[in-house]
């Protein structure tokens, strides 16, 4: 069935970058990257249509995140620029079957495993 796998994950300073990829398996229509910080709910970050759709972001990190994907919709990134000591959580990769989805982590079917970001200051 459908396999999402994160990496990319590390403790970083703030204002630094960090891109994390998500390797997937099986047939998917939309990603999406969620993260949860300690004490918190888990909060949509950004999604991307493999259809080449418009992607969407959080207002939380819109200018500094941008979701892509390769050609052969087996890896998607998470680019992080201009961290802040607030993105730090635990960031999941998602992936869901509709062909429209939004912000709710409910509309997605399979979900990676996690990987953690540090921001320090």
């Amino acid at each position: 069935q459908v396999q999402l796998v994160e990496s990319g994950g590390g403790v970083v300073q703030t204002g630094d970058s960090l891109r994390l990829s998500c390797a997937v398996s099986g047939r998917t229509n939309v990603m999406g990257w969620f993260r949860q910080a300690p004490g918190k709910e888990r909060e949509f970050v950004a999604l991307m249509p493999w259809s080449g759709g418009e992607t969407y972001l959080a207002d939380s990190v819109k200018g500094r995140f941008t979701i892509s994907g390769d050609n052969a919709k087996t890896t998607v990134y998470l680019q992080m620029n201009y961290l802040k000591s607030e993105d730090t959580a635990v960031y999941y990769c998602a992936a869901a079957e509709a062909l429209r989805v939004g912000v709710r982590a409910r509309d997605y079917d399979y979900w990676g495993q996690g990987t953690q970001v540090t921001v320090s200051s």
